[in-house]
């Protein structure tokens, strides 16, 4: 199961949160997002358990746990297509360039 971590204060290490989901079950991968220039943590990142009861323990019992002052959101990671928001297809700015 693909999970979603949020709220992760941006001094927490990958081994930090591989410690942390450890205590549930195995960790297939981890994955905490960073800016592609600067390497900061954005404050999310993404989990992958196999076991399927593993990984809702870990959701329902992580969920709101407190980690280095922040509490962190974790539920089901949502797939791509059912994420709202995002990058839109459409033009910016609207106006014609003057090419």
């Amino acid at each position: 199961m693909n999970i979603y971590v949020g709220n992760i204060s941006k001094d927490v290490t990958d081994e930090e949160l591989q410690a942390l989901f450890s205590e549930y079950g195995n960790v297939r991968s981890l994955k905490i997002i960073r800016d592609l220039f600067s390497g900061e943590s954005k404050g999310f990142g993404f989990i992958e358990m196999p076991g399927q009861a593993e990984a809702q323990k870990a959701i329902s019992e992580l969920n709101t746990r407190e980690l280095k002052g922040k509490k962190l959101v974790v539920n089901e990671a949502r797939p791509k297509s059912d994420r709202r928001g995002g990058r839109g297809g459409g033009k910016r700015g609207g106006g014609k360039r003057g090419w």
